[in-house]
């Protein structure tokens, strides 16, 4: 799964590595403890063009009266993404990317939960696929929210030591098939990153907590 990841890359870094159009309203840059429901910075393509957008990081399906009305839907599972009520038109119609420095996971010693920090070995942005949706309360005019889920698979053999699911990595070269620019065959990218992409070391447990920040929280500690 994907339940915290950081960004440090500025938006207009962003921008200029996808060819995208930024809004002005981006979240806060660097993000060293980035949360559900937070705002994330999120790539489209619509109506032509590449967008970077702010979205809510928690898919809320069509059905929902409020935001809180289900379970909070920040992942969604690749295995299922194109059957699941939820997630299937999104998975047809609305595909993003999702750009991060690295992600967190967490692995037990007893009852204690011990902290990985992730990132690609090369030292290059992850791209995290993700699908959106925008969501109103049935009704009523204004208060519309852009949200998003990223895209989970198995994990890898190496990865798995760690937990048994992963983000899906995308490389920069197959960005423009997940956003839907050229043609069918998306569903080809819902896989694993291969055995030896990424990297992680563990990290101190103060970003077991939702509250933490800055750029400590990605540091290694001696284990």
């Amino acid at each position: 799964m994907c339940g915290r990841f950081s960004i440090s890359l500025a938006p207009e870094d962003m921008s200029e590595m996808f060819a995208a159009v930024a809004a002005n309203d981006m979240p806060d840059i660097p993000n060293f403890n980035v949360c559900p429901t937070d705002a994330v910075h999120t790539v489209t393509h619509q109506r032509g063009q590449r967008w970077l957008t702010p979205m809510r990081w928690g898919f809320i399906p069509h059905w929902y009266k409020t935001p809180t009305d289900g379970p909070l839907l920040i992942n969604a599972r690749a295995e299922t993404l194109a059957d699941k009520p939820a997630f299937r038109a999104a998975c047809r119609e609305r595909r993003a990317v999702i750009p991060a420095s690295g992600f967190y996971e967490w692995t037990r010693d007893g009852d204690t939960r011990l902290p990985w920090y992730i990132t690609r070995k090369d030292g290059a942005p992850l791209v995290f696929a993700a699908v959106w949706q925008e969501w109103a309360p049935k009704g009523l005019d204004g208060d519309r929210i852009r949200t998003a889920a990223i895209v989970t698979t198995a994990a890898n053999k190496p990865m798995s030591a760690i937990h048994h699911r992963m983000p899906v990595v995308l490389e920069p070269e197959d960005v423009a098939l997940w956003l839907g620019e050229k043609g069918k065959g998306a569903a080809t990218l819902m896989r694993a990153a291969p055995h030896d992409a990424l990297r992680w070391h563990r990290v101190d447990a103060a970003v077991n907590s939702n509250r933490a920040s800055g750029p400590d929280l990605i540091n290694p500690i001696d284990t």
